[in-house]
């Protein structure tokens, strides 16, 4: 048997006594709010996501995104951040700041990141400094990265100031714009690429916050998509495909637009890696406009909205010879048989009856996500990715015998794939029963 280090924050009949509470205290004093702050450096900046460059100019501005959810009795914390990547470390050190502050508790703090491959670096490297040392033998603009942080601090701070009697709606879209990137030529030789013949995930996961006069606050799209249209050719700072429409359905729709992202891992958009920002308008309709169709779609919501945020960790064996990063220690250690591994952490979000979200600081192939969904007893299961940090590629058993650029840059064993599946599904399930208790 693999092992596998479960740490709920909550006993089973503590779960079951306080999820029951979460689910029906204080329904009607749902309230929420947004933010968002420009968070382009006036500066030459290294840009994170392909080989180590500096930027040379502006194409599109990116920003923190800021949504804060209170049913009266927790309040949640998603910001979205047009940014490729960071460390756990440096999740930690903003969650830190923001309990301290703000009074927030990490565990109701998601920070998630778009992907674009355009953006500045914020803080340390993490586990790419141990996956490529090539592309990090220069030191992060700290400053940068301090006025990233206060900027977020501010962001969430004026949301929570600014929180109002607001609705809830949950609901499907789809878009064509992705597919998977996992190429293979005539030998079998995996790259990276097109491949319209293996697995992809193509559904928009939405929620919808609104006023009680049924005016927009902000709409969360949930969908799987590198942020990769832009190529490492190109030193333009740019919120790439996601940012992109981002703004348009800001322009299009008057609410705020977090665009979450999801199993990515081997998911690139349509057009990929071009030499310059020219085709991503054309995410505009091939996406903006599903998320927009999306939300015309979703007609009922509610204003009575209960949260119930959880988490759990799973230890699962560290690929061998790894030299981990010292500051990031928390993230790794040795089971009982002295095996070292890797500490996952994974979030979840139940909220009301029907909707689970979960997280994980992974690029995840989409094939884990789509098989937790399909098996979830919670008719709307979203995944977020690129969540609270980055501890690399997480692929499927199949897909690692095969190589490709993906197995240089993960951290984890064969089988990490079904003990993160197994581990998720058992938290679902316990929440599911907890629901029915309620009903």
């Amino acid at each position: 048997m693999r092992p596998i280090i479960w740490n709920y924050t909550k006993s089973l009949l503590a779960s079951s006594f306080f999820g029951l509470l979460a689910l029906t205290a204080h329904p009607q004093a749902f309230r929420a709010a947004v933010s968002k702050v420009n968070i382009t450096p006036h500066t030459s900046q290294q840009l994170l996501g392909y080989g180590a460059r500096k930027s040379t100019g502006v194409n599109d501005s990116i920003y923190h995104r800021v949504a804060v959810l209170d049913d009266g009795k927790t309040r949640f914390v998603l910001v979205s951040s047009d940014i490729c990547l960071v460390a756990p470390s440096e999740y930690d050190r903003v969650a830190e700041r923001l309990e301290n502050e703000l009074g927030i508790p990490p565990e109701n703090f998601w920070w998630s990141l778009t992907h674009t491959h355009s953006a500045p670096e914020v803080g340390p490297p993490g586990l790419p400094e141990a996956f490529l040392p090539n592309r990090y033998t220069h030191q992060y603009d700290t400053a940068y990265t301090e006025e990233t942080e206060a900027r977020l601090v501010r962001a969430v701070a004026d949301a929570v100031n600014q929180l109002e009697p607001a609705r809830l709606s949950v609901g499907w879209g789809h878009s064509n714009a992705n597919i998977n990137r996992r190429a293979r030529d005539a030998e079998g030789k995996t790259y990276l690429g097109l491949n319209p013949d293996l697995p992809v995930d193509r559904r928009i996961g939405m929620l919808r916050i609104e006023r009680l006069d049924n005016s927009p606050i902000a709409i969360i799209a949930n969908y799987a998509m590198h942020g990769t249209v832009i190529g490492g050719e190109c030193t333009l700072i740019s919120g790439d495909a996601p940012g992109i429409v981002a703004d348009y359905v800001e322009k299009k729709s008057g609410a705020m637009m977090l665009f979450i992202n999801g199993a990515a891992g081997n998911i690139a958009p349509i057009y990929s890696t071009q030499a310059g920002p020219s085709r991503l308008k054309e995410f505009e309709p091939l996406l903006g406009d599903r998320i927009l169709e999306a939300n015309a779609r979703m007609t009922a919501s509610s204003p009575n909205v209960a949260l119930d945020p959880g988490k759990t960790t799973v230890g699962t064996p560290r690929k061998k010879g790894l030299k981990w990063p010292d500051y990031m220690k928390k993230y790794t250690g040795r089971n009982s048989t002295g095996t070292e591994i890797v500490n996952l952490p994974i979030r979840f979000l139940a909220i009301n009856h029907d909707i689970m979200i979960w997280s994980a600081p992974l690029e995840l192939f989409c094939e884990i996500s789509n098989e937790v969904r399909n098996r979830s007893p919670f008719p709307y299961t979203f995944y977020y990715g690129y969540t609270n940090g980055w501890l690399g590629y997480l692929m499927t058993d199949e897909e690692i015998p095969l190589g490709g650029y993906e197995t240089t840059v993960t951290p984890f064993e064969p089988g990490a794939g079904t003990d993160v599946i197994n581990a998720v599904l058992g938290y679902i399930e316990g929440a599911s029963n907890r629901s029915i208790l309620d009903q």
